[in-house]
């Protein structure tokens, strides 16, 4: 394992062209192509979600690790996936696991062993990946069923043994700040032993209540210092109040991280949203990273 020490210089603190967008929460029609790319950036699209929970019925329930796609497949398809990745060679995709909710009630994770969990978790992800040609896995659990510790090692041995394998390139997090609950303390407990296999922290600043540009630069800078050496990305919602919008100073933000080297890229929640929007500030977004030297 990386020491914490290695770890800081291997999570170079940079500016980074990084754009992550979420796709398939909500949409029953959205499709990857009507999303605008700049050609001069990383993009991720990042496909929500993949649970362990049983899908197709009315009370889905927790299957330790057996994972379905919970995303409008039908739209978001593995021959859909193939083609914007043939015309777009800066485009690579993940598969989100977890999520608030499946069928309208909280997504628990709730393993029955760790050992079994794991074991489950890395065949059916490694399926899933092989047929929607995945590149990396984003872990957005927001609930939990079980201890902290079991959490750490289900997940880390799952990046572990999905990248030994090649199975994946890279993974991220998901957290966001619920005034040191269960949630932080899940991810920050993961974060200090595996976090020298976790390459981004997609941080939910859009859940804080609304910011001002100050209040957002000193919230990045705090999950930052609890995220170590860590490439964080700054974050809106499209469709809420929430956080720091596009419209009340989002991009002066980010311009004010990059002036200090910390802009880590920006994510969006989602694309399922903003294509009411026309995708203006997916746009925007894009052509600030490229700024970026």
């Amino acid at each position: 394992m990386v020491s914490k020490t290695t770890k800081v210089y291997l999570h170079v603190s940079a500016n980074s062209k990084l754009f992550r967008e979420y796709i398939g929460a909500e949409s029953d029609s959205i499709k990857l192509s009507q999303v605008p790319i700049n050609s001069h950036v990383e993009f991720h699209f990042i496909l929500a979600f993949a649970v362990d929970y049983t899908s197709g019925s009315k009370t889905p329930s927790p299957t330790n690790g057996n994972f379905n796609a919970f995303w409008e497949t039908k739209h978001v398809s593995p021959a859909e996936i193939a083609s914007i990745k043939y015309i777009h060679s800066n485009v690579k995709l993940a598969l989100s696991l977890g999520g608030d909710t499946v069928g309208n009630k909280k997504a628990f994770f709730a393993p029955k062993s760790i050992d079994s969990w794991v074991q489950n978790a890395i065949h059916s992800l490694t399926n899933m990946i092989n047929l929607y040609h995945i590149d990396g896995i984003d872990i957005d659990y927001e609930h939990f069923a079980t201890d902290h510790n079991t959490f750490v090692e289900c997940i880390g041995r799952l990046i572990i043994s999905l990248k030994k394998s090649r199975t994946i390139s890279f993974a991220s997090i998901a957290p966001f700040d619920d005034d040191d609950g269960p949630l932080q303390k899940h991810y920050k407990a993961l974060w200090n032993k595996y976090g020298n296999v976790i390459d981004y922290v997609n941080f939910q600043f859009y859940a804080y209540e609304k910011l001002s540009v100050p209040q957002f630069v000193k919230y990045f800078n705090k999950q930052a210092s609890n995220y170590k050496g860590g490439q964080i990305l700054a974050s809106f919602i499209s469709d809420g109040g929430q956080g720091l919008g596009p419209g009340d100073g989002f991009f002066e933000a980010c311009k004010e991280l990059m002036g200090h080297g910390k802009l880590g890229g920006i994510f969006i929640w989602c694309a399922d949203e903003s294509v009411r929007y026309g995708f203006k500030h997916e746009k925007t977004s894009q052509n600030l990273l490229v700024s970026t030297t």
